[in-house]
């Protein structure tokens, strides 16, 4: 089976290569597909520097429809998504979101980060289902019709989908991996607005569930 590796990123120019270069470790991997999301940054030239096939989307048109953008430019019968702005990620980390997956132990995986930074941590042990770090087989993507317009909301599009049909679904903890937090990219104000405005694109994902 070919397994592919889609990074959906916004103006992540700062971490996106870091990212890459230990994607490219992983030999079973056979394609590392970033999808630079309207970005205005240095995100598609410093993907592109690490070895990434890039795809570079003149707007931005949200994290669902990017992750399902790079997902139409693979064959790839098992899909990773992983952030772009992960810190600590290891060639070990991607192996054990596979690993399940490509046994047959579970359709799907979710990374949940672990011993990395306290608020990380307990955002992802208190919701595990918004984690953006997933292995799953492509048939799950091709089961969800409204996947492209859930934005942020479509982890847990996935993750209702799997639960309502019973799909088995085995959570894998990341050892000292986090990831920069907005009000850190933004600035306090600016980063805590864009995470309230993620929270209602989940919350309507949710309502709609």
């Amino acid at each position: 089976m070919r397994i592919a590796t889609i990074i959906p990123a916004y103006n992540e120019g700062r971490t996106i290569a870091s990212i890459v270069e230990v994607v490219k470790k992983v030999e079973i991997l056979d394609e590392v597909i970033v999808v630079s999301d309207g970005s205005i940054d240095d995100t598609a030239i410093n993907a592109r520097g690490a070895g990434a096939y890039v795809i570079e989307l003149a707007q931005n048109i949200g994290k669902g429809g990017a992750m399902l953008e790079g997902v139409k430019h693979s064959q790839a019968e098992i899909i990773l998504f992983l952030d772009a702005d992960l810190i600590g990620l290891t060639p070990e980390h991607v192996l054990s979101l596979l690993k399940p997956v490509i046994i047959g132990e579970a359709k799907m995986t979710i990374g949940i980060f672990e011993q990395g930074r306290i608020a990380t941590d307990i955002a992802q042990i208190v919701a595990p289902y918004l984690s953006g770090q997933r292995a799953m087989h492509r048939f799950l993507l091709n089961q969800i019709s409204n996947a492209e317009i859930s934005r942020f909301g479509i982890e847990m599009v996935l993750t209702s989908h799997v639960k309502k049909n019973k799909i088995p679904v085995k959570e894998v903890y990341l050892k000292d991996m986090t990831h920069v937090m907005k009000e850190e990219k933004l600035g306090w104000l600016p980063g805590l607005r864009a995470r309230m405005k993620m929270y209602w694109e989940i919350a309507k994902c949710v309502a709609k569930q």
